[in-house]
Parts: C-alpha cells; structure tokens; sequence
C-alpha cells in the first residue's frame, strides 16, 4: 500500500510539473514587448523543471511533451541520477518519433556514445531493448557499431543473443565487425553458437565470421555449440571447416563438451565426422567419464564400444569412478553389466589430487553419502579395505549410519586402523565416535573390540607386559606436537586424558563393559573415573564376577564371526530362537533401530 501510495503521488507531482512548465512557456509568451525576458534567462529558470518532465514523459510516450522542450538543447544535454540523457531514455521506446526528436535537439553524434552509470551505449540499450527501427535510426546519426558496454559486450553480441537476424544484419551493413572480440575473447560467432540460431550463425559466417576463433579458455564456436547441445549450429560449423577435434587450452575436446551436455545428436555428428573419444583433457578426462558422472546414459551406451581399454588405463581412472562420484545410479548399473571393474583403482598421479588418498570406486560413493551407489557397488563385488583410509571410517566420521550398517553387512572390518595420524591401540572408528553414543553402539553391537580400550601399560608390575614396557620407554607427547609422527602406540587411557574429553570417559566406559568379560581398570583411568558420576556403578559391575549368560553371549559371537553377525540374511538362516538372536545381537542396544523406527 505504501508503495502504491508513493507511486501515485509521483504520478501527480509529474503532473503537476508539466502543467507548471506549460503555463510557464505561456505566460512568457504573453509577457509585452517592454518586458522582455532574454533566452537565457529563461531557459536557466526553466531548465530545472526540463530535467524534470523530460525523464517523465519519455517512458509515457508523451511526444507533444517531448516537442516543448525543443529549442532548450541543454535540457537534452542534462544527465539524471543513472547518468542517462534524454537520448538514452528514447534508444529503448518502441515510438522512433521520441528518438527523432532527440537528436533533433542534441545536435552533436557524440551523444550517441555517451554511456550511461551502468555503462551503456545508446546503441546497446536499443539492442538489449530488441528494437531494430531504433538501431537503424542510431546508425544512421552516427552510433558506432563497435562501442562496447561496461560488461564488454558490443552490440552485435547483445543482437546475435537476442537471435534478432533483423538486427545482426542491420549491425553488420551499419559497419559492425563479426569478428569484434568481447567479453573473455568472446565474439558474435561463439555467442551464436551458444543460443542455436542457424540463421544467425549463416549470415555472420557469410560476413567474415572465422570457425576457429577461440576463445580466453581456447574454447572454438563449435565447442560451445557442443557444450550447449545445439546440433543444428554445430553442423553448419563443420560443413564450415571446424575442427571436430580441436582441444581447449586445458584439453577438452569437442566429444569431451558434447558428452557433458549429452546429446546425442552432437555425439553421433562428431563422430560421424571422426571425432577421437580416445583423446584425453589435461586432467585425463575422456569423454566417456564425463557422460558417466553427468548421468547421460544414452551417451554412455554410444562411447562405451568405441573408447578403448587402453585410453581408459592411460588416463588412469575408470568409468566407474567418474559415475560412482557423480551418484549415476543407472550409468552405474550399466558399466558394471559391460564388464567394468568394480574395484578399479586410480592411478597414483589421480589419487594425490584428493587429500585422503583415495582410490576405489566405493570410498566416491561412500564420501557423498551415496546409500545406493554403495550399496550396487557392494552388491557387484566391490572391497572395503582398498583405500588408504577405509571406507568404513569414512562412513562413521560422516555419521551415516545407515552407510555404516550397509557396510559391515557387506563385510566391512570395524576393527580396522589408520595410524597416519594418530596410531592407537585400539581401532581408529572409536576416535570418529566418542561423541556419538548411536553410532558407538552400533560399532559396539557389529563387534568392536571394546576390550582393547583396557590393554595399556600402567597396571601392576606383575601385569605389565615387556612390550608395553619397551613402548612406555619410547619419547613421546600426545597432542603436544600435532605435526610431529606419532613413535608409539597410544592408549585409550591417554588417548582421552585430555581435558576436552574427559567428561565423556564415565558414559563410554560403561559402555564397554556391556561388551566385555572382566577387564582391569588402569590407575590413569581409574582416577579420570573417580571423578565421574558414572563412576559407582562402574565399580559395582567391576566388583563381581561378570554373568554366565553374559559369558556364553561373548564366547559364541567369538566363534560366529562379525561377518555372519553383521548380515541379516546370514543370522536368520542361523537356527537360533529368536529371542536367543536378539541376545547374540545386542539388538536391546540398538539405538539406531530405534531411531529409524520412529
């Protein structure tokens, strides 16, 4: 409401202003001759209100208000706030009249290229505006065809956007060169290129335009006709002398952009016209991984027979990544039916370019978060413990526990290591986990060793074992020196020592001891505990001998294995009661069930 109220009185105070301007030019025409007033006194008290209406009566359309001005030129010279003149203002009305009256008024060409704040050009205000009459009449009052906006677009380019053939046409007979280099070495023929016009792109080419101008990233116009999907222009592009195999500065061939965009009409003409899908970009990219990881499945059908196995191993990554990465489920589907290896591995000159290493197809998907990529991977063979940092650690530092289940049914080791950056006792995932009570049980129920969270050396002399002794003897600093290479292994004793962890050692501990039979507890831990409301009952479970049933659950999922435990098919062909399972299981423990369940 306030904003239509604020346009109104805007309406009636231009009102108001042309009035005044009227009556004002009649009362001075009536003025006697013994008065007179002297022009420039005149127009220096009116000027302030030609400003004024000019602006307002241009947009209207308002020619007879336009023509009252005439004869006061300076009010044709005056700039309003955007820095417009009158001129400008008239290049974007469809009424010619407005722009005759003018220039009639502005007397001097060089208005024409005068430039707005915003860095226009009459002549690319009537172009943007689409008005072919407009840019005639400014061509024919001397508006240079080759001035650039501030965005380094030149008129031409602006028309050839608007795929106005009309306007290209009237740009090119008025002096504009077809080969003008704008924006990033952008030119009119790249442009047309990119928005398809045929009829545009002929007539530029009949006029000069060269097929195998690049542009400031090397790019031809039949490559961006590639990348755009544009069939029709790319033809008349070849039939034109383009190169179907021209490369970009960092590699990418014109296949390379087809596949991206994945039309298949650009792909088979490229082709048609030997086009190589063997030729590798920079970053030893074939056309192939390109339609895998953009999910172009018909394209991928097409490159699949005809991309060797030599130019895949050379470029040093498989298809497979490229759709694993790309979370292409069906591209996917159908590499793995053509044969491609579920566990290729990148090359080392690859796997250096990705901060952890990796190398599989799988730690891609598991990485993104991708539950169904993974999980065709697993189901087609593909291993866990492939990559310098195994997928399933990457899973439970993500917090994906659908991913972390998904895996340790597939087999996945729970108990694995990673001693690059900090070399524990025991398994790495507690470490990704301590904060996370769902994801600690889920590790604990699919058969962490909880019991390596009590193996230290600060027990009694009579327990120390000589190794521990050997290593206790090794110079070492925990967190102190964060770049330095860890000389030992670490306990979990010290390992949550630090100040920022100990309030969580009560909960965890108590944990473990649903998982273990006795354990002693260290005189490092034991005073981190005393200091814990966990910490009572924890003395009383360690008190007393441990249960026989809870013995007996220990012993058998010993010699079950976690790979039967951990795979639902495989415990339900087992021949236990039910009730027997979801002990085995600790499927009371299972928080994350729970959570899903809701």
């Amino acid at each position: 409401d306030i904003e239509m109220d604020n346009l109104e009185q805007e309406g009636i105070n231009e009102e108001f202003i042309e009035f005044a301007i009227r009556e004002s030019i009649q009362d001075a025409s009536k003025l006697p001759c013994s008065a007179p007033i002297h022009r420039f006194e005149t127009v220096q008290i009116l000027l302030p209100c030609f400003t004024c209406v000019g602006p307002a009566c241009i947009p209207a359309g308002d020619v007879c208000a336009l023509q009252e001005l005439s004869g006061y030129t300076s009010a044709f010279r005056e700039r309003d706030s955007r820095g417009q003149l009158l001129l400008h203002a008239a290049a974007v009305q469809p009424q010619q009249e407005i722009l005759h009256v003018c220039f009639l008024n502005s007397y001097l060409p060089l208005y024409c290229v005068f430039e707005t704040e915003d860095g226009d050009t009459c002549l690319t205000l009537a172009a943007e505006a689409g008005l072919v009459e407009n840019v005639k009449i400014l061509l024919q009052h001397q508006a240079s065809p080759h001035n650039n906006n501030s965005r380094n677009e030149s008129p031409l380019l602006i028309a050839v956007r608007k795929k106005s053939y009309d306007m290209v046409f009237t740009l090119i007979m008025g002096g504009a060169f077809v080969e003008q280099v704008c924006q990033s070495k952008w030119t009119a023929t790249h442009e047309a290129a990119k928005v398809g016009c045929p009829a545009v792109l002929l007539l530029l080419l009949r006029h000069g335009a060269k097929v195998t101008t690049r542009g400031a990233h090397g790019v031809t116009p039949l490559g961006i006709a590639a990348e755009y999907g544009n069939a029709e222009a790319l033809e008349i592009l070849i039939h034109h002398g383009g190169d179907v195999n021209a490369q970009a500065s960092n590699g990418d061939t014109v296949l390379y952009d087809a596949a991206g965009n994945g039309n298949l009409d650009c792909i088979k003409l490229l082709l048609v016209h030997n086009a190589n899908p063997n030729v590798a970009s920079y970053a030893c990219q074939l056309p192939i991984h390109r339609a895998a990881y953009e999910g172009h499945i018909l394209a991928l059908r097409t490159l699949i027979p005809i991309t060797t196995k030599k130019a895949i191993r050379l470029s040093g990554q498989n298809p497979v990544h490229s759709a694993a990465d790309g979370g292409q489920v069906e591209c996917l589907k159908l590499l793995l039916q053509k044969g491609y290896d579920v566990n290729a591995m990148l090359d080392t000159h690859i796997s250096e370019n990705y901060g952890d290493l990796r190398k599989t197809p799988l730690y891609f998907a598991v990485s993104n978060g991708d539950v169904t990529c993974s999980e065709i991977l697993l189901a087609a063979g593909a291993r866990t413990d492939l990559d310098p940092l195994q997928c399933i650690l990457v899973a439970v530092r993500a917090e994906r526990y659908e991913l972390v289940q998904l895996l340790l049914s597939y087999g996945a080791e729970v108990n694995c290591n990673f001693s690059v950056i900090c070399n524990t006792l025991f398994p790495t995932a507690l470490q990704y986990s301590l904060r996370d009570p769902v994801m600690l049980r889920l590790l604990l129920n699919s058969g962490y060793q909880a019991y390596k969270c009590f193996q230290c050396c600060h027990g009694n002399c009579e327990e120390i074992d000589s190794t521990w002794t050997e290593l206790h003897n090794q110079a070492y600093q925990i967190y102190s020196q964060p770049n330095a290479i860890s000389v030992r292994v670490i306990s979990f004793c010290e390992y949550v020592s630090v100040s920022w962890l100990t309030h969580l050692v009560g909960g965890i501990v108590r944990m473990f001891l649903d998982y273990v039979s006795h354990v002693n507890i260290c005189p490092n831990l034991k005073r981190i505990l005393e200091k814990r409301p966990e910490w009572e009952e924890i003395s009383e479970i360690l008190g007393k001998p441990r249960s026989l049933q809870h013995l007996c659950r220990l012993l058998i999922r010993g010699h079950m294995g976690l790979r039967t435990l951990n795979n639902p098919e495989a415990m339900a062909a087992v021949p236990f009661p039910p009730r027997l399972r979801k002990y085995l299981t600790y499927s009371d423990y299972d928080l994350y069930g729970e959570l899903s369940s809701i």
